[in-house]
């Protein structure tokens, strides 16, 4: 089992690509991820966000999933699961970084959410991040089924989970990528494109910008990759994104600098990348 944890720790943060999974900010390294039981929840998180007061913490989340069931479901123990998915999801407090600006970019555009929402999970769920290997690699057109899925968590961690257990990671897996836009099909899955605007170049980054990536490496990231656009269009929607007021941009060629005093805290900057 320690080659498999050594594995799935090496997919999840590859130094250069991803930067320090800093969990004071919200991020979960290791080896496991929410999708073993579920989708990225889209639908549901959707529904709690639209309830939730700006300033809500785990515990009011908590109030509105399992006492005022605010999700419709049918019973009390689906309603706790659901709530424990979701914050194993999304962190759904307020005073977590990554959740914090989450909620910020969702009631900014709302034809960000789907991509919101995966740059999200992928920030908390290992096991979701590690499949961004397969996905990123199909080109537009090309098919997958839950069976490629297995297949490749087979390939990447070997022995880790049982045949049921794989099964259901990857169904969950190519349901959260079909919700975020990159399959339409329900069986066999046909890669397209996400839609993705300036809103969610700029989570992109920033996600990036607090793993300590700066520079041409915050647009050349994994996350920048996710956005699933040439490198010209991350830049352009980035430069979109400076003018909205999401962020600082400047650059020329391969020299780029890129900064958050807007969405960020001091702490989380010195945090994140030193003190000035």
């Amino acid at each position: 089992m320690k080659g498999v944890h050594q594995s799935a720790a090496k997919a999840s943060s590859s130094p250069g690509t991803l930067g320090e999974l800093r969990t004071e900010f919200g991020f979960k390294a290791g080896v496991s991820g929410a999708h073993t039981a579920r989708t990225m929840m889209l639908a549901d998180i959707t529904a709690l966000l639209v309830t939730a007061p700006k300033e809500a913490k785990r515990e009011d989340f908590n109030q509105l999933i399992v006492e005022e069931n605010v999700l419709g479901k049918r019973t009390t123990s689906n309603r706790w699961l659901t709530a424990r998915h979701l914050a194993d999801l999304y962190a759904l407090d307020q005073s977590v970084t990554v959740f914090r600006l989450l909620r910020l970019f969702w009631k900014a555009d709302q034809s960000s959410r789907p991509m919101l929402a995966l740059l999200c999970a992928q920030a908390r769920d290992a096991l979701l991040r590690l499949s961004a290997k397969k996905v990123l690699e199909t080109k537009p057109g090309e098919t997958l089924t839950s069976e490629d899925f297995v297949n490749f968590f087979n390939h990447e961690l070997p022995g880790r989970f049982s045949e049921k257990m794989t099964l259901s990671l990857a169904q969950n897996v190519a349901a959260s990528w079909a919700q975020a836009g990159f399959f339409r099909g329900k069986v066999n899955k046909v890669r397209t494109r996400p839609v993705v605007t300036p809103a969610t170049a700029a989570y992109a980054l920033v996600l990036g910008y607090l793993c300590g990536l700066h520079g041409q490496l915050l647009i050349e990231s994994d996350w920048a990759r996710l956005l699933d656009m040439p490198r010209d269009q991350v830049i352009r929607l980035a430069q979109e994104a400076s003018k909205r007021g999401w962020l600082d941009f400047k650059g020329a060629g391969n020299v780029f600098e890129i900064n958050f005093r807007q969405l960020l805290t001091p702490k989380e900057i010195q945090a994140s990348h030193g003190p000035n």
